[in-house]
């Protein structure tokens, strides 16, 4: 089974390169001087993944206010990500992380116990980077519940935006 990869606070965060729902390849490095919120998430068009999706996309405008931005990641490739974006309006990119390379170096790809059954898939998890690319924040085993509200309170109390 995948190794749980320990990210510390503080560390430079794992860069990474994916394909993006807006047909670009999309780095992480990319968004040096701004803050990202990276929600790792199990399944598209699942329905705690749709709340969690659909609170992200209703709160886009106060992240962005934060100068931070919000990417998706699951295991589900482009066009499954486009069907979940057009269904529900998502403004911001969702990236491919079809061979768990990402999730690994994250540690959220790991073996799940499902109604019984056993198998390797994402742990709903958020990690906040700061604008210099370091980690600032982690939530693991997230409940979608007031989550994306608690992400953006954090961002909001520790990454005050620098005029």
């Amino acid at each position: 089974m995948g190794v749980i990869s320990m990210l510390t606070i503080g560390q430079a965060a794992p860069d990474f390169t994916l394909p993006a729902s807006n047909g670009e390849r999309v780095s992480l490095s990319d968004y040096r001087g701004k803050n990202v919120v990276i929600y790792f998430y199990p399944k598209d068009l699942t329905p705690g993944c749709t709340t969690e999706s659909c609170d992200f996309r209703d709160r886009t405008n106060d992240f962005a206010d934060l100068n931070t931005v919000i990417l998706g990641i699951s295991l589900d490739d482009l066009s499954s990500h486009k069907k979940f974006i057009e269904k529900h309006q998502l403004p911001f990119l969702l990236l491919a992380d079809t061979e768990a390379e990402v999730s690994q170096k994250y540690g959220v790809y790991q073996e799940k116990n499902t109604f019984g059954h056993k198998k390797m898939g994402i742990v709903r998890s958020t990690f906040i980077i700061d604008q210099e690319g370091k980690l600032a924040a982690e939530w693991r085993k997230v409940k979608v519940a007031n989550h994306v509200e608690q992400t953006l309170e954090w961002v909001r109390e520790n990454l005050t935006p620098k005029s």
